[in-house]
């Protein structure tokens, strides 16, 4: 599980600017402590409301190794709020 934000305290893009850009298929590489690189393939992005996150799929126990990137969403401009997240769900592909 990784959180990252969509936009910077200064206003620029956050580390998570993008992410509603990924789609299935694309590849994550995460640079492990221990040196390794694990591999995870994109299986969805999905939106969620606030009120609609599904706590248990997104940490629940998984029957292999999997990912998720969250990120706000859904900026409104007259609460200036995040309404949304938006997940994406990955599944390790390789480790080297």
């Amino acid at each position: 599980m990784l959180l990252g934000h969509v936009n910077a305290t200064d206003g620029s893009a956050g580390v998570f600017a993008h992410l509603t850009d990924l789609a299935p298929g694309d590849v994550i590489e995460v640079e492990r402590e221990d040196g390794a690189v694990a591999v995870f393939a994109v299986d969805r992005g999905v939106t969620y409301g606030k009120d609609e996150f599904p706590t248990d799929e997104v940490y629940g126990d998984t029957d292999v190794p999997e990912l998720r990137l969250i990120t706000c969403d859904g900026y409104n401009a007259f609460t200036r709020e995040f309404e949304e997240n938006h997940i994406v769900y990955a599944t390790l592909v390789d480790v080297y």
